[in-house]
């Protein structure tokens, strides 16, 4: 999850076909409001046209890998980027008049709405959209072959589930190991993309890619770095708690593979293959005294719900607060399962095609717990899409690109007991000194993902701003996981391994602070439309399944789309104008008493080691 999603949306490295199309002829003399706002009207309806075209070529790219479509799409983006940074050139001569606000805005986020900006040599261009198209494929062909190429291979959505289910140390390190070598072979070409990507950048009036990157959430890049920092100081502690733990339960169950002087965990033992979410070895950590509580994914398999009927219930659940359903071609076009005969990108994504009734998911789903989540989420960016399609083009987006990862989790965050009861899952929900298992599974998953979420981009902005060489890729990276996360390597690594790109939005040139925010504003989110919804009682025990009140507090929220800069949107919601953690706390409270009554005695957080790449 979280991570394990993305999305495609218009602020994304958008494909079109090959498209011929008048530039916006500029206007004599000094300009005028008038003028402006003519000229604004003509760029957002040429850009909407090759925003529609590009989903169209992009899906087929995704849903169809070939040598043909990632030619394909690497012409197609070469030209969006060349259109669209002709038209944030041709706007500069309005830059001095007095715009309204609505209009200054729309010049703004037209800037900031490339997260590929390229060179304007056109050479350079076509070589930055080839190099990016290329990445892109790789990780979507990437296979591990453990008996070698001319035995069975698998994706990373088939090792996903080998890394959540397997208990044997040497055959997890295996597993881990034989999928990071996906990114060894394009360190050089992403040393090459942040290169141009960083000249490209420049030209727009950056710094560097990653200034560009934190422009866009209504506040400076210093501004907004700093804004991560104190999140993340609010939840720092839990996740302490948490890691010391977990850490001692997999040392009891492991034993030498899991213990580390330096306090550090290796990171193919967390049940994920980033280590990034830790619910998949909730098996080994459990309360030893609790209760017995319910497995989803062995619901759902004992029912034989099928892919489609586990995106459906994510559906009702929408429609429960008062929502249109989906259109039919939402079903007929859309991808729930890995297909047999082609290679696709699996990574769970939600699609706006035609920015109007055209909305589909891509994901390859099994049937699993994180599935029925997944289709919860990934339906969030769907009914976002909705909420805001007549607004006018540069406004089509979420407040930022946090509250559209974060909407569906929030929807997420009410699977609880009494939502599964209501829906036939359970007889009855389990009694209230059941909530401490659950709480425990939400946090191997919401909390542990919370530096991994933040220290993504943190390596990126290095690299970008040049503070990180591209000798010392992999070093600077498992530097940040050992500071943030406190894992480690379960094998050696060294500067010819990329570890990076085994990591699906590295490649993909996928922004990543999204998804750290995404884990802090649904909190927030959640909080408001259970108030919303008439709750009182434990937040974690909330949920506004058939809330017609909290859907229309959602709603509310949702139609401003990126109208309004994001503070204002979150008002609306929550009636607080920034990002706070609190609510984090709160629903999680109960857990962190027990946790720090479970360490007592124990020694809590890491020492960060003099080699990171070393695995003991």
């Amino acid at each position: 999850m979280g991570s394990r999603n993305t999305i495609s949306i218009a602020s994304s490295s958008l494909l079109i076909l090959s498209l011929a199309l008048a530039p916006c002829a500029p206007a004599q003399g000094t300009p005028t409001i008038h003028d402006a706002q003519a000229f604004m009207a003509n760029a957002e309806a040429e850009l909407q046209k090759l925003y529609v075209m590009g989903q169209r070529a992009e899906w087929v790219a995704e849903t169809y890998i070939t040598g043909d479509t990632e030619i394909l799409t690497a012409a197609a983006n070469e030209q969006l980027i060349k259109r669209t940074t002709e038209l944030v050139n041709e706007g500069k001569r309005f830059e001095t008049l007095d715009l309204p606000p609505d209009l200054k805005r729309k010049f703004l986020l037209m800037k900031l709405s490339l997260t590929l900006p390229a060179p304007s040599d056109a050479r350079l261009r076509e070589e930055l959209t080839q190099v990016a198209s290329s990445l892109n494929a790789d990780y979507g062909k990437g296979k591990y072959c453990p008996g070698g190429e001319s035995e069975k291979c698998f994706g990373i959505d088939d090792l996903e589930e080998q890394m959540a289910k397997v208990r044997d140390p040497g055959q997890l390190a295996a597993i881990w190991e034989g999928w990071h070598k996906v990114g060894a072979p394009m360190r050089e070409r992403y040393a090459r993309f942040a290169e141009l990507s960083n000249q490209g950048a420049r030209e727009l009036g950056f710094a560097d890619t990653g200034a560009l990157w934190r422009s866009n959430y209504d506040m400076t890049p210093e501004q907004f770095s700093a804004d991560l920092e104190r999140l993340w100081k609010q939840v720092e502690p839990l996740y302490i708690e948490l890691h010391a733990y977990v850490r001692r339960k997999l040392i009891e169950e492991y034993g030498a593979a899991a213990e580390r002087k330096d306090g550090m965990i290796p990171a193919d033992l967390l049940g994920n293959m980033w280590a990034q979410e830790w619910g998949n070895i909730y098996d080994l950590v459990a309360p030893p005294s609790a209760p017995t509580t319910y497995d989803l994914g062995e619901i759902l398999q004992s029912r034989h719900k099928n892919a489609k009927e586990i995106v459906q219930y994510g559906e009702n659940f929408f429609r429960s607060l008062g929502y249109a359903p989906l259109p039919e071609t939402f079903w007929e076009r859309s991808q729930f399962t890995r297909p047999a005969d082609r290679d696709v990108v699996c990574h769970a994504s939600a699609w706006d095609i035609d920015t109007n009734e055209d909305v589909r998911l891509k994901v390859c789903l099994h049937g699993t717990s994180d599935d029925f989540i997944t289709a919860h989420h990934e339906l969030g960016h769907i009914y976002y899409f909705r909420a805001y399609e007549n607004l006018p083009f540069l406004f089509k987006n979420g407040a930022n690109d946090g509250f559209h990862e974060a909407i569906g989790d929030a929807i997420a965050l009410s699977i609880t007991p009494e939502y599964l009861t209501k829906i036939g899952f359970l007889d009855h929900a389990p009694p209230a000194e059941a909530d401490l298992p659950l709480l425990l599974r939400q946090a191997l998953d919401k909390i542990a993902f919370l530096p991994f979420g933040l220290l993504i981009d943190k390596w990126r902005w290095e690299v970008f701003s040049g503070q990180v060489k591209p000798a010392d890729y992999n070093k600077a990276w498992w530097e940040l996981r050992e500071k943030y996360q406190g894992v480690a390597p379960p094998v050696n690594r060294t500067e010819s391994d990329f570890d990076p790109g085994a990591k699906y939005h590295i490649p993909a040139n996928t922004p990543y602070a999204r998804y750290f925010l995404a884990r802090v504003y649904q909190f927030q989110f959640y909080r408001a439309m259970c108030r919303a919804a008439g709750y009182t009682g434990p937040l974690n025990r909330c949920s506004f399944y058939e809330s017609k009140a909290a859907g229309d507090k959602l709603q509310a929220m949702l139609a401003l789309g990126q109208s309004k800069p994001w503070p204002e949107a979150l008002q609306v919601m929550t009636g607080e104008d920034r990002a706070d953690a609190s609510a984090i706390i709160e629903y999680f409270q109960p857990l962190i008493d027990w946790l720090k009554q479970q360490n007592r005695g124990q020694k809590t957080g890491w020492t960060v080691s003099a080699d990171p790449l070393k695995a003991g």
